[in-house]
């Protein structure tokens, strides 16, 4: 009982310091230290509740058991990471996005492909993975190359979709004054159409970063050599070993946030710009 009063009172806490640092704005670092302060308090409560309660380690182990299996398997780890994000999700995702800009641009040229690849990209969009995955791991093998494949699948279209959508961001007004300076399309493509298609670019960029870890994981349940993020916790949740479970989903959003934060920075320098990245 004492520590689900335990949990109370950190919570109470932290609702308390979450408070005055949302609501301080000549606070600088409020907008970074409140998420910080409300994961460190969700942490605490998680252990206090489930040692309080008595929730079996199978059923939901406590933050110290992970962390412990973080350390001590970290090698294996690692070598999970290597396998599904740099070799699967971070390869598909760059070979996706580029050809998806690539052909968005292909298809803001031509009115035969507007008008006949992007209906057939909305119906490809909305296939399940659970479909493709297997389907891909048979074409390309039991490696990283089926993941990549899967992945690119899956970041193709949603690339494409915002890429297209930006390059017909400019006005009427904006293209005739680029005819009246004798541009070129691509001249006009390149000083005009694509700098405004930055923040639809980006948008999408970000939304794949998700999409891509995601879909390298999952290919993993359908085929995978002895190595991987979804090798390993497929294998674990046999063994009924859920710290290594939740070390590999600590790994996973750990790297998932990174990929994110370091696309909106690098958004955040080209389009700085853009209304949306004014202070």
């Amino acid at each position: 009982m004492i520590f689900v009063i335990a949990a109370l009172f950190v919570w109470a806490a932290g609702w308390w310091l979450n408070v005055i640092l949302a609501t301080k704005p000549d606070f600088k670092a409020g907008p970074v230290l409140a998420p910080i302060n409300f994961g460190i308090v969700l942490i605490i409560m998680w252990e206090l509740l489930v040692k309080g309660l008595e929730v079996s380690p199978v059923i939901l182990p406590p933050p110290t058991a992970i962390a412990v299996t973080f350390v001590e398997r970290f090698d294996i780890l690692k070598v999970d990471f290597i396998q599904t994000f740099v070799k699967g999700a971070l390869s598909g995702y760059l070979i996706g996005c580029a050809s998806a800009v690539l052909i968005a641009i292909a298809i803001d040229k031509s009115s035969f492909l507007q008008r006949g690849l992007l209906p057939v990209g909305n119906f490809m969009a909305a296939l399940p993975i659970i479909g493709i995955a297997p389907i891909l791991v048979m074409w390309f093998g039991f490696d990283w190359h089926s993941k990549a494949a899967v992945v690119v699948a899956m970041v193709f279209f949603p690339m494409l979709v915002n890429t297209v959508q930006g390059l017909q961001a400019t006005s009427v007004m904006q293209r005739d004054l680029m005819q009246t300076y004798a541009a070129g399309y691509f001249q006009s493509l390149l000083k005009l159409r694509l700098p405004a298609a930055m923040p639809f670019i980006f948008n999408g960029l970000k939304t794949t970063t998700t999409l891509a870890l995601i879909g390298a994981i999952v290919a993993e349940f359908f085929g995978s050599p002895i190595k991987g993020m979804g090798f390993r916790i497929s294998t674990e949740v046999g063994r009924l070993a859920l710290d290594m479970v939740w070390a590999e989903i600590t790994v996973a959003a750990m790297a998932g946030s990174a990929f994110y934060g370091t696309v909106a920075m690098i958004e955040k320098m080209v389009t700085f710009w853009h209304p949306s990245q004014r202070g």
